[in-house]
């Protein structure tokens, strides 16, 4: 792991608040709960770029659904959920 690095941003003043009361209920400091935030929103990004990905290549494939063929689905899934 590389060094930290120190960076700034704007953020409203309430969320601050709302951040520091956070922090000590959990005994963290700020800069833990940011890191935290940081490390879990990469972590969906990636994961939703994979995903991306994945569809483009089955489209490639050919391995699609037409828009009748979804709404049909979703239509059984319904069903089965009453």
């Amino acid at each position: 792991m590389t060094a930290p690095r120190t960076i700034s941003f704007r953020i409203a003043a309430e969320k601050v608040a709302e951040l520091d009361l956070i922090a000590k209920a959990m005994d963290r400091d700020r800069s833990y709960l940011l890191n935290e935030a940081v490390e879990k929103l990469i972590d969906e990004q990636k994961r939703f770029a994979a995903m991306v990905e994945e569809g483009r290549e089955n489209i490639r494939k050919g391995m699609s659904f037409t828009q009748e063929e979804v709404e049909r689905m979703v239509d059984d899934w319904e069903r089965k959920d009453k």
